[in-house]
């Protein structure tokens, strides 16, 4: 895989998975009470967050799989399963209530700042994130440059978060309810396809053995 391809695989797979435009009325509802300029922090410090959180997953997730005496191959495959359940999720239209729903119940019990939660964690980098950043880093196999690129990529998605959560309510206004969650069901295939290809990738290596 080339160092073009292997960034915009992992951009893509990391935005899909994120999926920034789902969370626009999410972070809207839990800085409702602030004013602009705290609302713009707010969404400041979880983009930097969830790049740290990620950037760490890529750099030290493939030592702790071995550590824990998980294959690559296993992880693939275990990941992949994770990743489609979160797909059929968005395209029945289930995560975006889900997380509303968990979003809600996180700022009842953390309403002063929710930037490292539920922005951060789980939204931005929750189990879906980390595992397509560990899948990701698997595939660079060590390469300092592809993990040179899989850190850039995580940089773009959090930035990317951060221009739709400075633009949210535009964004809001312009997608609706319907509209997000047509994209939603749009990305979920779309997710689902770079699953079941991890899932494949994760077999083959199991089969070479």
């Amino acid at each position: 895989m080339g160092a073009f391809e292997y960034f915009a695989t992992a951009f893509v797979t990391l935005l899909v998975v994120v999926e920034p435009f789902g969370l626009a009325p999410i972070f809207l509802a839990a800085t409702r009470a602030l004013a602009p300029q705290e609302r713009g922090s707010v969404g400041l410090r979880a983009s930097g967050m969830a790049f740290l959180i990620l950037t760490g997953a890529a750099l030290i997730g493939e030592r702790l799989l071995s550590t824990l005496g998980i294959s690559l191959a296993a992880f693939r495959i275990a990941g992949g399963l994770l990743l489609f359940s979160i797909a059929s999720e968005m395209v029945f239209g289930l995560r975006i209530a889900r997380d509303a729903r968990d979003a809600e119940q996180a700022l009842e019990e953390n309403a002063d700042d929710p930037a490292a939660f539920p922005l951060a964690i789980p939204l931005m980098a929750g189990p879906g994130a980390i595992t397509a950043t560990l899948l990701l880093a698997g595939r660079a196999q060590g390469d300092a440059l592809l993990l040179g690129l899989l850190i850039g990529a995580i940089a773009a998605v959090a930035l990317f978060c951060l221009g739709v959560f400075r633009l949210a309510n535009r964004i809001e206004a312009a997608l609706g309810a319907s509209g997000a969650l047509v994209l939603a069901k749009l990305l979920g295939v779309l997710l689902a396809a770079l699953a079941v290809q991890f899932v494949i990738d994760g077999a083959r290596a199991l089969l070479a053995f």
